[in-house]
């Protein structure tokens, strides 16, 4: 089969619908919105443990010969690492809240302009690492690649949602807004197109490289998104987490059942 188009494909969408589900989720009124982002975050959390752990870790194990998996937990490791010292380099993290301490500077100092310009840098070169991922997934199988998908849209809505209300804390205007965050997401495409053209023909370097992207969606999850569930500490909210974060695990895992 050839995966080309898949990965051009699922590469597109998986930008487009992240950016232009986050712009509608910006007309709900702002009460409401308060109160489903969050579960986002708890749905988005499960979703990227169930493809780490259910797809690409057990794809990359299966890959390689059994006195060669240390090297795949190595290289997990190093992916944690790796996107540690990405976020020291502010490139890394991105807000999942609509009011961020790191980004809340006024435009009127022009500190606000220069949040938000970072912002979309940072979003850029996530959006490209997303593309590598989902490329080495759909060079790896197909089904991996739909599951890897599903988990980048998961956690990349309530990322836009966060980018989208600080471009506009920044001075953006809404159309500015959503025209450079749609021109960003297109990198997601970029990636996807040179993660192809690099690893089409290195049947063996895909197992490292899926172990590298299982450590990029437990880091988002562990470092990024589960902090911000741990500030909602009320027994019934805690619940919601729970079911919302097995939810997500159980629609990676059901959706991998019945894809062919």
């Amino acid at each position: 089969m050839n995966t080309l188009v898949p990965i051009i494909t699922f590469s597109l969408l998986a930008g487009l619908v992240s950016v232009l589900a986050a712009a509608a989720f910006l007309l709900v009124p702002d009460r409401v919105r308060a109160q489903l982002l969050p579960h986002l975050v708890s749905l988005a959390t499960g979703a990227l443990l169930g493809a780490a752990f259910l797809g690409l870790l057990p794809e990359a194990l299966e890959a390689v010969e059994r006195e060669d998996s240390h090297l795949i937990t190595l290289c997990v490791l190093f992916g944690l690492v790796l996107f540690f010292l990405l976020e020291k380099m502010v490139i890394w993290r991105h807000c999942h809240e609509e009011h961020c301490e790191r980004h809340s500077d006024s435009p009127n100092n022009g500190r606000g302009l220069a949040a938000g310009t970072l912002i979309l840098l940072g979003d850029g070169i996530h959006n490209f690492v997303d593309g590598i991922l989902i490329a080495t997934a759909f060079l790896t199988d197909y089904k991996l690649g739909v599951l890897t998908t599903l988990a980048v849209v998961a956690h990349e809505i309530p990322q836009e949602v966060g980018d989208f209300a600080i471009l506009l804390q920044s001075g953006y205007t809404r159309r500015q807004a959503f025209g450079y965050n749609l021109a960003v997401s297109l990198a997601t495409v970029v990636g996807a197109l040179i993660a192809w053209v690099s690893l089409a023909g290195a049947a063996t370097a895909l197992p490292y490289v899926l172990a590298v992207a299982a450590a990029s969606f437990i880091y988002v999850a562990v470092a990024d998104l589960i902090p911000g569930l741990h500030q909602r500490t009320e027994p019934r909210e805690s619940m919601q987490q729970v079911f919302l974060m097995s939810a997500g695990i159980g629609l990676v895992y059901g959706l991998g059942t019945m894809l062919p």
